[in-house]
């Protein structure tokens, strides 16, 4: 069976670049009718908040990313454990203690050589009397992972075929002095005893990804299916990494953006295939083809969720926004009749509560000095409510008659002159909504 998983860590709410990453390992698994596990990677204790698990869980039930089951790090730990010693006793885990500033001084120098700044391995020459002194001496040191020095390889279902020297890769530290473990084991360990199938992660996990496959295998384990979708850029191609934080799924939430809005974009994003607005779940994991992503920098501009956004609304029954237009102070006799104004002139649905202040208070009249005999004639024929849906155009035919008046020339002098706007929805939608006509005044 399928099995994918989404692993953020509670130190910080989701954004764009993390969304990607948990949709498209959500589609895999719906795709195949296989299973999508929630994983939260809470092994750092300092860093790790109990108000991002619950934020985390809020913003993926916002946009209906359903997990069939959850797990948490910090509960298995004595697993980690396990697979730490059973790598102590195969010879493939050893104990380092450099310091931060050592490990600089060896990279400048095999960088001044003209080598790859790759850890020398110093480690695995002391003796035990010489690990005693250093721990009396610096506490305990890393636990890193020895790699075997061959090539590691593996069909990305992204980026293809890919090699990787492991000479060229340190050996990766799995758990640090003070005892926290490290992703690099936590999500081998996971993975293999969640049988999870498919892995999909940005492009600058290929590294790690390349260390975990010696990992699994030496674990016994079986290597899922590696996919690494390219990187988001901002909009002219600049690192997006320094603006993830006002990308926030819940600020984008704030700002109106409609969650199918958002995952039409990022189910295509980065894809050979058009944004296309999807009108539910079922249609984006039918559309999904992992296999139709690139491997270049994606560029990410959140205002192309506007004009989503805008689509999706306009396609949506008044049921399953009734509640924002009762928010916007609309009585629940006009509800259907606003919202059938309304939706074609909306980008978020915080823009109801702007066409509701103009049915209720009417607006400022935009009346140019020469159409002001004109209104003041207009405003005269104008027949005594209630209004319907046919009192605009019969009331425009009869200004025409009195005025001789036609085409924009009759139309939007009036239109100026009761709404204060050029544009807008239809006016014999909305005329019977105004409750103020201050033209008239």
């Amino acid at each position: 069976m399928t099995t994918t998983r989404f692993a953020p860590s509670p130190t910080g709410y989701i954004h764009v670049g993390n969304l990607r990453t948990a949709l498209m390992n959500y589609l895999i698994a719906r795709k195949a009718g296989g299973t999508f596990i929630l994983r939260i990677d809470d092994t750092d204790p300092e860093r790790s908040k109990e108000e991002y698990v619950d934020a985390i869980k809020q913003d993926m039930e916002w946009l209906g990313l359903q997990w069939d089951r959850i797990e948490r790090q910090s509960d298995r730990l004595d697993r980690y454990a396990e697979a730490a010693d059973k790598l102590r006793d195969m010879g493939r885990f050893y104990e380092a203690f450099e310091t931060p500033t050592e490990l600089d001084l060896k990279r400048k120098k095999q960088l001044n050589m003209g080598k790859p700044p790759v850890y020398d391995r110093a480690a695995l020459n002391l003796s035990d009397a010489e690990k005693e002194a250093l721990r009396a001496e610096r506490g305990n040191g890393v636990w890193r992972f020895k790699l075997d020095h061959e090539r590691i390889e593996w069909n990305d279902g992204i980026l293809g075929d890919i090699s990787i020297d492991a000479s060229s890769v340190s050996d990766p530290v799995l758990i640090r002095g003070d005892g926290q473990v490290l992703y690099t084991i936590a999500s081998v360990v996971d993975d293999t005893e969640m049988g999870v199938t498919d892995v999909v992660r940005g492009s600058d996990h290929v590294t790690n990804t390349a260390t975990q496959i010696q990992i699994i295998e030496a674990l016994g384990g079986t290597c899922p299916r590696f996919a690494h979708h390219s990187l988001l850029t901002g909009p002219q191609g600049e690192a997006l990494s320094k603006r993830l934080g006002t990308l926030a799924l819940r600020d984008l939430r704030e700002q109106g953006v409609q969650p199918m809005a958002l995952l039409s974009l990022m189910a295509r994003l980065g894809s050979s295939d058009p944004v296309e607005l999807r009108s539910d779940m079922a249609e984006l994991i039918d559309g999904f083809d992992i296999g139709r992503f690139g491997a270049a920098p994606t560029k990410f501009d959140v205002q192309d969720l506007f004009p989503l956004t805008a689509k999706h609304l306009q396609s949506l029954p008044l049921t399953d926004v009734a509640e924002a237009v009762a928010e916007a102070g609309v009585p629940a006799d006009l509800a259907e009749p606003f919202w059938a104004m309304a939706r074609e002139n909306i980008t978020t649905l915080a823009d109801l509560k702007g066409w509701w202040a103009l049915c209720r208070d009417g607006a400022e009249p935009l009346i140019a000095d020469e159409d002001r005999d004109f209104i003041a004639e207009a405003i005269a024929l104008l027949p005594e409510g209630p209004f319907d849906g046919d009192t605009w155009g019969k009331w425009t035919s009869a200004v025409k008659e009195a005025t001789g008046r036609k085409g924009k020339g009759l139309f939007m002098p009036l239109r100026k002159a009761l709404t204060g706007m050029e544009r807008g929805p239809e006016m014999a939608a909305l005329l019977p909504l105004l409750q103020v006509i201050r033209a008239k005044a």
